[in-house]
């Protein structure tokens, strides 16, 4: 195991063992290295790993300190590495969403409250057929954003944030080019909110399928 790898892993032994909780400072550099047996440099560069993936907080003048560690700032890392891929690997992001999403309206199905619900509607009911394209796709975000927030588990929420962007051209494209795609989306976000009200987990899991079904295999079809 190289140097800093094995630095980064005792750092997080520190960290899963509750030795180093969310808000609490790292030991000085010197002191921490000599504890661990590692030189300064190797647990140096271990910070700077743990930094770029929002597990520790360096503060200039100040110190290291483990962050929040909550899913939405650890998960920012993913955010960064889906802006990064190009639109030749948006269909994989399409397939992750329709593996992960049924999953989430069938939770929301059985979650939601009264206020999200009606928040939702007022969603679906928010958006003419002859409205813009770019409404559209904007109100879709805040639609399956909605659902996952229903859902209540905030590590879905953050994944399903980290991967909505790589898909978003492909909706705004889709709208553009496909006849009816407004009135579409419109229909099947009310045949799911419909099956999420009614509590049935079933037939949410069904209409999620088929409407990040319909989006994916299009764009199968138009590339």
């Amino acid at each position: 195991m190289a140097l800093t790898d094995e630095a980064i892993v005792k750092i997080k032994d520190m960290i899963t063992s509750g030795e180093l909780r969310p808000g609490d400072r790292l030991p000085k550099e010197a002191d921490l290295a000599a504890r661990l047996g590692l030189s300064r440099n190797s647990l140096r560069e271990a910070v700077k790993a743990l930094t770029l993936v929002n597990v520790l907080d360096v503060r200039h003048g100040d110190g290291t300190y483990v962050t929040s560690l909550d899913s939405a700032h650890l998960l920012d890392a993913l955010s960064f590495m889906v802006d990064l891929h190009q639109d030749d690997s948006v269909l994989q992001f399409f397939e992750v969403r329709r593996l992960l999403e049924p999953g989430v309206a069938a939770l929301a199905a059985v979650r939601i409250t009264r206020e999200q619900l009606a928040d939702l509607r007022l969603l679906t009911s928010d958006l003419s057929a002859d409205a813009p394209i770019d409404d559209l796709v904007a109100n879709d975000m805040r639609f399956h954003r909605g659902i996952a927030e229903a859902s209540g588990n905030a590590v879905v929420c953050s994944l399903l944030d980290g991967i909505s962007g790589a898909t978003q051209r492909a909706r705004i494209w889709r709208g553009v080019t496909q006849a009816g795609a407004v009135e579409r989306t419109l229909a099947e976000h009310t045949a799911i909110l419909d099956a999420i009200e009614a509590g049935d987990t079933d037939a949410a899991r069904a209409w999620m399928t088929a409407h990040i079904s319909g989006v994916e295999t299009w764009l199968r079809k138009a590339r």
